[in-house]
């Protein structure tokens, strides 16, 4: 009985470790290398008129995996000071994060992004506190190259 009991638990070992190195984090490095991305961000806010709801940028920017939890301009606003996007979680080729604010400030969102070969696209979406006000912002970026 022993010897079954042994068997099963050296049966139940090999199934659980692959599964728990599949659940080890994955360092950011290895969802896609740094390169050169045409990138275009569009920002919509659905409560101002429509002539003002939407705008959208270009330009061109290196990016790398660390940078995606800082691409979005629009957290560099003022409504946003103190707010930062944390604790990145990847399943297979999306990472998502958490938009964390001051206790004070009350806003909340996510940021979820898309990772292929040869594009990356991250939305975020955020409620501002205090206030039934939402509004998103969407970067897309496709290789064009190698950074200088």
């Amino acid at each position: 009985m022993a010897f079954q009991f042994a068997c099963g638990r050296s049966a139940t070992r090999r199934l659980l470790i692959p599964a728990f190195l599949l659940m080890l984090p994955v360092h950011a490095s290895e969802l896609f290398p740094t390169r050169l991305y045409d990138v275009i961000i569009e920002t919509g806010m659905p409560h101002l008129e429509e002539n003002l709801r939407y705008t959208t940028t270009h330009q061109r920017s290196c990016i790398s995996p660390k940078d995606l939890a800082t691409e979005f301009p629009i957290l560099n606003h003022p409504t946003l000071a103190g707010c930062t996007l944390g604790g990145g979680a990847r399943k297979d080729d999306t990472v998502r994060f958490g938009l964390s604010c001051d206790d004070k400030h009350g806003t909340t969102g996510t940021a979820v992004w898309h990772i292929d070969k040869q594009r990356i696209r991250g939305r975020l979406d955020v409620k501002l506190g205090g206030k039934n006000m939402t509004f998103s912002q969407t970067v897309t970026a496709r290789v064009i190259g190698n950074c200088p």
